[in-house]
């Protein structure tokens, strides 16, 4: 019987990347595909487009921003060029430096794009103090009909006016 020939260092290797590799399509995750996505980036591109740069999903996109470091940082700063890459269109359409700019369309793209920059929206919330519920207090006269009520509802209200004053509960 022929004898099984000795495995290379790199047949070694493959074979451990198979092993770590849970089942279905190898990862077509290369190092390299971080200066395509910042290149997209430069060029004012979205995450979708990256993705179509890269030929991948948009899950798969997210999937590897989890599992790479490098290209989630990659991811960031491409996010960061696209957003300068914008802004100075902007700039340049509102100073007559691009022929038919389209100002609202700009402003449309940069509220949806970058809303954390750009946003007409400011929450406000007001509570009282220490954070709890605003106290309201009302003082006057009320003007108030009472002869349509019947001498049981008259006297349910007058004693229910009584606890109040006295600082009871109706």
């Amino acid at each position: 019987m022929p004898k099984k020939p000795t495995p290379q260092p790199a047949q070694i290797e493959q074979q451990a990347e198979v092993k770590r590799h849970p089942g279905g399509r190898p990862t077509k995750y290369d190092p390299a595909m971080c200066d395509i996505v910042i290149a997209s980036g430069k060029e004012g591109k979205t995450l979708a487009e990256m993705a179509a740069d890269l030929e991948i999903h948009r899950e798969t996109l997210n999937e590897w921003r989890k599992l790479h470091p490098e290209f989630s940082d990659a991811l960031k700063f491409a996010l960061l060029k696209s957003q300068a890459w914008w802004e100075e269109r902007g700039r340049q359409g509102t100073f007559g430096g691009i022929q038919n700019f389209n100002a609202t369309g700009f402003i449309f793209q940069m509220k949806n794009r970058f809303s954390d920059d750009y946003r007409d929206t400011i929450k406000q919330e007001v509570t009282g103090a220490d954070g709890g519920p605003i106290r309201q207090q009302h003082e006057g006269a009320v003007a108030v009909n009472l002869r349509g009520l019947t001498d049981e509802e008259l006297a349910t209200l007058e004693k229910t006016l009584a606890k109040a004053v006295e600082g009871g509960e109706a």
